[in-house]
């Protein structure tokens, strides 16, 4: 189907397509794909921590996203584990992109080289307040209403040097 992920003006039907044949993962920006960087075992194991803390985490409150199969369209909250990598392109334009996103209510940045969770939450006057939480804080994720310790969220993950 396609010549080459890098394809220019890739639209996003074509790219659901073409990902879902892929050893790796991809991620779709304006009609471009980019390979996703390999994980690390901290972002792993921040990211199993989070999933187990909440069991099953629902990123969508909307009834149109019940039934959908591939992927959620309207999320009500997006969490990213941050790789050195990606890191400044998903608290930047990544970002950017994920606000134009009407259902969204917050988004979550969670640092997998040191203790540290930036939460940002849209304020009910439409503005992005961002809640940072460090070492001994207890994290609240308040479109889900789910609280969590960044203990047992870093729980048994160790820091590459």
């Amino acid at each position: 189907m396609l010549a080459s992920p890098r394809q220019k003006i890739l639209t996003p039907q074509h790219y659901l397509e073409w990902e879902e044949s892929q050893e790796l993962r991809y991620e779709y920006v304006n009609g471009e794909v980019f390979a996703m960087t390999g994980r690390t075992i901290p972002h792993n194991d921040i990211a199993v921590n989070l999933t187990t803390a909440k069991k099953n985490i629902c990123v969508s409150c909307d009834e149109r996203d019940r039934r959908s199969l591939r992927f959620i369209q309207h999320p009500c909250l997006i969490v990213e584990v941050l790789s050195p990598a990606t890191e400044g392109y998903d608290s930047g334009d990544k970002f950017m992109h994920y606000c134009c996103i009407n259902t969204l209510q917050e988004y979550v940045l969670i640092n997998s080289q040191r203790i540290s969770v930036e939460c940002f939450r849209l304020n009910e006057r439409g503005i992005w307040e961002l809640y940072p939480h460090k070492e001994e804080d207890e994290i609240y994720i308040k479109s889900i209403d789910f609280r969590c310790s960044l203990s047992l969220l870093y729980e048994e993950v160790e820091f590459l040097i």
